[in-house]
């Protein structure tokens, strides 16, 4: 028998993978958030296999992939799949999912239905949670009851999830049901606790210790409207921060949920700083409004295609936004599953609590232990503050 191969190959939303043996994938890898994390990812979801130039019918799937990916309604049904690693019942989910076309969507009840037992919904989710063949198997076809997105376990969550289905044309970027993730979980967080108990077992102990996750999350009407919030709370206790920012937002008409770039150019610095505002609050401000109107802020639609790496960077450029305030909007605002901010005092504390560390760790252990945590660090992140409550 062959012996397991992998390569790589460039797509319009990054670096992407396939593993095969013989003539058949025996998985696929979405990208992670840099090419790197990608091929620590492939070698360990397959010990022992090589980098490889793939065969030809393996280099037809690329092909086909990579125009999916395009644009083009290219439908990936008679890629060769190798499931003999995969318990029957997730066959049978996989063998339904890929009857699902392109630009077309399912639900996880339909697919139990199809398979004879409509009370089989649960279950088509976990096997679509575990599917190995990202894409190809496109369990990114497949939504929850009513129409909402539901999980996605690949790399970028929900996020992810979406933006396949916007290059697909299975939902238009126009519309508002494509940002079901904003002020919500962008992952499944039953899944996330089964990876994380299963790659970590001390974490998995904390998790037990705490109990159900249950972290709040934040409506962001906007983007800048976020940031606006963030600045004016920084360096100030909640109840003080809430009360300047309602007197910012009474400044200005129609501003019930925070005001617009334009009204903070057009508004004067008196204006500003008799809300409360501190000089330094009010430049960083002012800085925000001006990229907003010039469209380096992006929206929603435009963040949801965005990476977390690719948001700290655009975002970081604001005067007075650090790192650790947009990683604080992904986790809060966003909902992105896999961010792990090791800056943070409370986790570097939560962790040396969780982990029997005799003195505060710093942020390269937390981020070395994280690694076995992804795709779910938020997760993760949750429970080491929660950590310090104990």
């Amino acid at each position: 028998m062959t012996a397991p191969a992998f390569a790589f190959f460039d797509t319009p939303i990054g670096r992407c993978s396939v593993a095969w043996e013989g003539d058949a994938l025996i998985g696929m890898q979405l990208p992670e958030s840099r090419p790197a994390d990608t091929y620590k990812r492939m070698q360990k979801r397959f010990p022992g296999a090589t980098e490889a130039p793939p065969p030809a019918p393996i280099r037809r799937a690329i092909e086909a992939i990579s125009a999916l990916l395009r644009g083009e309604a290219r439908d990936l049904g008679d890629v060769p799949l190798d499931m003999s690693r995969v318990p029957p019942f997730h066959q049978r989910v996989y063998h339904v999912a890929r009857t699902i076309p392109p630009g077309r969507t399912s639900t996880y009840g339909e697919i139990a239905e199809r398979l004879g037992d409509r009370t089989l919904a649960r279950s088509v989710g976990q096997a679509l949670g575990r599917n190995p063949f990202a894409l190809v198997v496109p369990c990114h076809r497949v939504l929850a009851a009513g129409g909402k997105v539901g999980g996605f376990s690949a790399s970028g969550g929900i996020t992810t999830k979406l933006r396949l289905l916007a290059i697909e044309g299975a939902h238009r970027r126009a519309d508002p049901d494509l940002f079901d993730g904003v002020g919500r979980y962008g992952f499944d967080p039953e899944v996330a606790l089964e990876h994380l108990r299963k790659a970590d077992p001390p974490l998995g102990r904390l998790i037990d210790r705490v109990g159900p996750f249950e972290m709040e999350m934040k409506h962001a009407p906007s983007l800048f409207v976020a940031l606006a919030e963030a600045i004016v709370y920084q360096q100030l206790h909640g109840k003080a921060a809430a009360t300047i920012f309602a007197r910012l937002r009474a400044l200005f008409k129609n501003s019930h949920e925070g005001p617009a770039p334009e009204q903070i150019m057009r508004a004067t610095d008196e204006k500003l700083l008799g809300a409360g505002l501190s000089r330094a609050k009010l430049a960083s401000l002012r800085d925000l409004a001006a990229r907003a109107v010039v469209g380096e802020i992006p929206t929603l639609a435009e963040a949801a295609r965005l990476s977390d790496d690719e948001l700290v960077d655009k975002l970081t450029k604001v005067r007075g936004i650090g790192r650790w305030t947009v990683e604080m909007l992904l986790i809060f605002r966003l909902g992105r599953p896999d961010v792990l901010p090791v800056d943070d005092f409370g986790i570097r504390k939560g962790f040396g609590i969780a982990f029997k560390k005799g003195e505060m760790p710093n942020p390269k252990d937390v981020l070395a232990r994280g690694e076995r945590w992804a795709p779910y660090r938020t997760a993760a992140t949750w429970y080491l503050w929660r950590a310090t409550e104990l």
